[in-house]
């Protein structure tokens, strides 16, 4: 049953710690994006470009498309750390993004675009509750 009795401080504690842990993975898996998306444009010698699938994009495109994700990723990452209004939002968009890019990705590495997935949806997940939170508490 869905309670409809605004969250207890406990409550808020816990998605606040969330969100800030939900910031910190943000970061991390922008950070990483960054990482990845220079091992495809530089194509190093741990890039391992496998069989050509539905989604053809040459490893260089990947790498610019995670690249940039990951960039911006990390400035929203910041913001919210800073507690910018606008970057819950913008968390949650760039979260759905990085779902879409990382199921795009799975040919190409399946355990890493799967680990990647699921840290977005707890970045959602975490945004999101503790968004909620504080309008309720308000």
């Amino acid at each position: 049953m869905i309670s409809t009795e605004p969250p207890s401080g406990t409550k808020l504690a816990v998605a606040g710690g969330a969100t800030i842990g939900a910031a910190v993975l943000l970061g991390v898996v922008g950070l990483l994006a960054v990482l990845q998306g220079l091992a495809a444009i530089l194509q190093g010698p741990t890039f391992v470009i496998g069989f050509e699938y539905v989604y053809k994009i040459d490893p260089n495109g990947w790498g610019w498309i995670h690249l940039l994700l990951g960039l911006v990723a990390v400035v929203i990452a910041v913001c919210l750390f800073l507690r910018k209004t606008w970057a819950a939002v913008a968390a949650i968009v760039i979260a759905g993004l990085s779902i879409v890019v990382n199921f795009m990705w799975v040919p190409y590495y399946p355990w890493w675009s799967l680990i990647v997935i699921a840290l977005d949806v707890f970045i959602i997940w975490a945004v999101s509750v503790w968004r909620q939170s504080q309008l309720a508490a308000d």
